[in-house]
């Protein structure tokens, strides 16, 4: 499991019942008994929210300050894990620039900092209550990494002896898990990162490159000293999940969402979510998200949903369902346009009017932790991504506008009427017969 999921819903569930009462809201504070009905529906959820954060999005140089500058931001848009896409010593041998393809898996990129300055960045991240994951390259190295010299036993080669690369990316040369010497060195490297900077977690990149028995061996043995490392697994393989990895990716959450933001059907965004929490084990979890960085880097994300305005509510799909939610840094960024290439240093200014947007959606996706737990109900029109979560005794309803004109929805009928809370703006309402949502807004409404 997640470190501290239950401890996070219990105390994020809490929280909502708190910030109401404070706000006057007290026809919430009676609605809600002393001891809520039992039982619940579903599978115990994450709270937890990731931040993938490109380092050359954040400077030209010292990119790891810059970062760690922007952390306290961050924090206060709900995230309470960042990903640091890889950090390593990158290689020059046909290299195209890629920060995926490493020459040395023990030492920090020079243009991004120190060693200092991540440990100053992770310690920065855990005073605040955050985790830090770093970004891990298993399957190959750069052309000049020192093993191609000095271990060229430790890669794949072809029938006359020369070391190969993977298929596609000829800028890195491919590792041969077959030899047990490969496999101790890999293994040493990640110990290294937990031992020397603290860091709570790998997200590990194309984990299928590489054999399972890496991954389970190597995952137990981290979790054998740090039983609270968070993995996360870069596959849409639920077998992963009996390797010891946290979390894997919901790889088609995009592509459905998108869909539905360019004249696709917006029901299929609930039943793409449906298929895929359904093969999470419990304890478990899966990634969701509007883009990340290959999404970003193929796609033009002021059109991915049709606008640029448009992603906020994408993120609010993205985020309220059941998996574990995820900004990429951009996401952050007003008047982007275009493919955005995470080989670029491109600094990038982001928007406090962004961060408090994403802040009042993860205080949502937080705050209905244990209402998400239950009954899924689609009531999904032409335009409107509209569904509720039902626990005895409380509702969620979620509607989503895809379009850039103003929409209407009829309320589900069991809940017409009833007094409700709006997660967005804490305000209690009277939910009406239809609910109005301006072009490519939400409403995120509990009781």
């Amino acid at each position: 499991m997640i470190p501290n999921i239950k401890k996070n819903i219990k105390a994020s569930f809490a929280t909502v019942v708190t910030a109401l009462t404070m706000t006057g809201c007290t026809s919430y504070e009676i609605d809600m008994p002393v001891n809520p009905a039992e039982p619940i529906v579903g599978n115990e959820v994450s709270t937890n929210v990731i931040y993938q954060a490109n380092p050359r999005f954040f400077g030209e140089h010292e990119c790891l300050k810059a970062l760690t500058a922007q952390l306290p931001r961050i924090s206060e848009m709900g995230c309470d894990i960042v990903w640091i896409m890889p950090v390593f010593t990158t290689g020059e041998q046909n290299s195209i620039g890629s920060p995926y393809c490493i020459r040395d898996f023990k030492s920090v990129n020079p243009r991004y900092g120190t060693m200092a300055d991540l440990k100053e960045l992770v310690n920065s991240a855990h005073s605040k209550g955050m985790k830090v994951m770093l970004d891990w390259v298993a399957n190959h190295t750069s052309w000049d990494h020192p093993w191609i010299t000095e271990h060229t036993d430790r890669y794949d080669k072809d029938s006359e002896g020369h070391i190969v690369s993977p298929e596609g990316w000829p800028d890195v040369a491919q590792l041969d898990f077959n030899n047990s010497a490969t496999c101790t060195a890999m293994a040493e490297a990640m110990s290294f990162w937990v031992e020397q900077a603290g860091i709570d977690g790998f997200r590990c990149d194309y984990v299928e490159g590489v054999p399972q028995e890496f991954w389970s061996k190597t995952i137990a043995d981290l979790h054998a000293s740090h039983p609270e490392l968070i993995m996360l697994a870069e596959t849409g393989n639920a077998a992963y999940y009996a390797d010891g990895f946290d979390m894997i990716y919901d790889w088609n959450c995009t592509a459905a969402i998108s869909a539905a933001f360019n004249g696709g059907k917006p029901a299929e965004v609930v039943k793409e979510a449906e298929e895929a929490l359904a093969k999470v084990p419990d304890g478990k979890s899966i990634l969701r998200y509007a883009f990340n960085h290959d999404v970003a880097a193929d796609n033009n994300i002021d059109r991915l949903f049709g606008s640029a305005e448009a992603i906020p509510a994408a993120y609010v799909l993205a985020s309220m369902f059941n998996g574990t939610p995820m900004i990429y840094s951009s996401m952050d960024v007003k008047g982007l346009s275009g493919k955005l290439s995470f080989f670029n240093y491109n600094p990038l200014e982001f928007s406090s009017e962004l961060t408090a947007v994403y802040k009042k959606i993860n205080d949502a996706f937080r705050n209905s932790a244990e209402v998400r737990r239950g009954e899924l109900r689609d009531y999904s029109g032409s335009s409107v991504v509209c569904f509720t979560r039902s626990i005895p005794g409380h509702s969620l309803l979620v509607a989503v506008n895809t379009e850039n004109t103003t929409q209407t929805v009829r309320t589900p009928i069991t809940l017409a009427g009833a007094t409700m809370t709006d997660l967005i703006d804490s305000k209690t309402i009277a939910v009406p017969v239809t609910l109005e949502l301006q072009p490519y807004s939400y409403t995120i409404l509990m009781n």
